[in-house]
């Protein structure tokens, strides 16, 4: 079924995914497009109900205020310009209310008044939707997926097995830069529980070489994300007509990606690192989703709670936590800090109660004192952090034993390291990654 839609076109306001979120929880699909989207563009983007023109304070970008087309006015459809004074619409805000209750007072009379959209998005709907887009796009061809075992890649295999079956095949790379005793987990759970077709490729040494000496945090997403699709090529040449890649992209990927109007946040391998001479179609039938519609989508295709729940993982894994130039002694300090901190948040009962924890390990040393002797190792940072879709994020509160027994076992188990030190810092001003 065609989504009605509301689409919400970015003039330069950092509120277009809160905005975005409050659409949908009230029931109507909603994306955010360039200021400089066409009417053409528009044209499969569902059922349109009414625009929203999003002004905010990066609408000057190259000393001009950002328009839209004048096209997009001949549409006929009902526009709610917010901060934006030229825009020609009577339904103006000079900003958006401060409270999620009042913004949303305001989206529901335009909603539901002025565009007269239906409540029709919901998790069923819009699986239905996919596997239909999905089974259209691929027809009686092949797909392969990079199946890393986290909870986007996961949901996006469990759809596409039921779009299109065996015509899935799913590669679980091992880059050298997963959690410890993750590729075991992942073969188990996929190949052997699940049934999928998967294929298992140990690559470590190869992207370890190749990120040898890059400290660039960009740069090394960017020879992650690269290295990947070459493994895919490779795997796909021996698989024979492969001509579909599937991925885990999701809302906040795109947008953290950067827009017309607004930074990058952080290249993700998924968006950013794709090389220009990709030899596949890309299939992402969760790119317009938040972190928690995919794990609703999780629940409903029938994945179990420990998979969609998973704790979050980076595509370029380790490789931003082990920061700077990733070193063979520091890469182990942070594979066997996490593994610690991971088992004392479950015997303390807060897994599943944290959103996300993970420790990272930056490259360099302080001083301190080890069998009663100077000595120079590497600090550990814990971050743990609570959010609903990891635009915003805040300090989980960890309580003080359980800081205290994570930071006895990481200095007396892991080698190298002296120091543990505790991140307080919400995002924004912080991402919740280190890189």
């Amino acid at each position: 079924m065609k989504q009605d839609t509301i689409i919400i076109l970015d003039l330069g306001s950092t509120e277009n995914p809160r905005i975005a979120r409050l659409i949908r929880n009230l029931g109507v699909y909603s994306e955010i497009y360039p200021h400089d989207t066409t009417v053409a563009q528009l044209q499969n983007s569902g059922n349109i109900k009414g625009i929203i023109l999003n002004g905010g304070k990066n609408r000057i970008v190259d000393g001009k205020a950002v328009e839209i087309l004048d096209e997009i006015y001949g549409m006929g459809l009902p526009i709610l310009a917010v901060d934006h004074p030229t825009a020609k619409s009577e339904n103006r805000l000079e900003s958006w209310p401060d409270s999620d209750k009042e913004i949303e007072a305001t989206l529901r009379s335009f909603l539901f008044k002025d565009c007269n959209a239906e409540p029709n998005w919901n998790t069923e709907n819009f699986l239905s939707d996919q596997i239909e887009l999905v089974r259209r796009q691929v027809g009686d061809r092949k797909v392969l997926l990079a199946l890393s075992g986290g909870v986007d890649s996961s949901v996006v295999a469990a759809l596409l097995l039921k779009a299109i079956g065996n015509q899935l095949t799913c590669v679980h790379v091992n880059h050298g830069l997963l959690r410890k005793g993750e590729p075991e987990q992942v073969v188990e759970v996929f190949r052997n529980q699940l049934g999928a077709n998967l294929v298992y490729v140990d690559a470590s040494e190869r992207f370890l070489t190749k990120l040898e000496g890059v400290a660039d945090p960009e740069q090394k997403r960017k020879i992650i994300g690269a290295e990947f699709i070459r493994v895919f090529e490779e795997e796909a040449r021996k698989l024979e007509g492969i001509d579909f890649l599937a991925q885990g992209t999701i809302y906040p990927d795109i947008i953290e990606s950067g827009t017309k109007t607004a930074k990058a946040v952080k290249a993700h391998h998924n968006v950013g690192g794709l090389p220009d001479d990709l030899k596949f179609e890309l299939v992402e039938p969760l790119r317009q989703l938040f972190k928690d519609e995919v794990r609703a989508c999780g629940l409903a295709l029938g994945l179990p709670e420990s998979m969609v729940y998973r704790q979050p993982f980076p595509g370029p894994g380790l490789g931003v936590r082990c920061l700077g130039a990733i070193t063979r002694d520091r890469l182990e300090a942070v594979r066997e800090s996490d593994a610690i901190l991971r088992e004392e948040f479950k015997n303390a009962g807060l897994e599943g109660k944290v959103w996300q924890y993970f420790t990272a390990v930056p490259d360099f040393k302080s001083v301190g004192v080890r069998d009663n002797a100077r000595c120079f190792e590497y600090p550990v940072i814990i971050r743990a952090v609570n959010t609903i879709d990891a635009m915003t994020a805040t300090v989980a509160e960890i309580d003080w034993p359980v800081l205290h027994k994570i930071t006895n076992r990481i200095l007396q188990e892991v080698k190298g390291v002296n120091r543990v030190c505790f991140d307080l810092s919400p995002k924004p001003t912080a991402t919740i990654e280190w890189e």
